[in-house]
């Protein structure tokens, strides 16, 4: 390489100018570069920290509001939960009043339908006893013979007491 021929009396000069020159601009960077960039680093890392702050700060917060919300969501959802149950009590109380009406009325009714179907039954049956008592003396008599009405009303007696038992 030519550039590294020491013998050359010209090398020196240009050694010398070399170290000059890369003094100069070593002074010129360490007194006016170099500072202004260690400032927009320094200035750059402190915004980075306190923005790093700040989304700390702002994360603390949201996790603060978020536990707010699930304890406002848990205290609505144990009201409605106790509104539901408050309102099926109350329901099932009115059904169940209702249903003791219901049954009161058809008890009642089932009273009345038993009552009618017992003076019916105690009409028809006497109904049945006069009738019993004609047909059996209008037979007696096609057969040609006179019916005793107080033996006829006995034996319908003795048959409809049979029947009954």
């Amino acid at each position: 390489m030519p550039q590294l021929d020491f013998g050359n009396p010209l090398i020196i000069a240009q050694i010398v100018w070399l170290l000059i020159i890369f003094g100069a601009l070593y002074y010129m960077l360490t007194a006016y570069a170099l500072p202004r960039v260690e400032g927009v680093l320094e200035e750059r890392a402190a915004r980075i920290a306190a923005d790093l702050e700040a989304a700390q700060a702002a994360k603390s917060e949201a996790d603060a509001a978020m536990a707010a919300h699930r304890e406002a969501t848990a205290k609505a959802r144990a009201e409605a939960q106790s509104a539901i149950a408050a309102a099926m009590q109350q329901a099932q109380a009115e059904a169940a009043k209702r249903s003791e009406e219901l049954n009161a009325r058809l008890a009642r009714q089932i009273d009345e339908a038993e009552a009618r179907i017992a003076t019916a039954r105690d009409q028809a049956m006497g109904a049945l006893r006069q009738v019993s008592a004609e047909t059996t003396t209008s037979l007696v008599a096609k057969l040609g013979a006179k019916a005793d009405a107080k033996a006829v009303d006995a034996a319908v007696d003795r048959a409809l007491a049979a029947r009954a038992a």
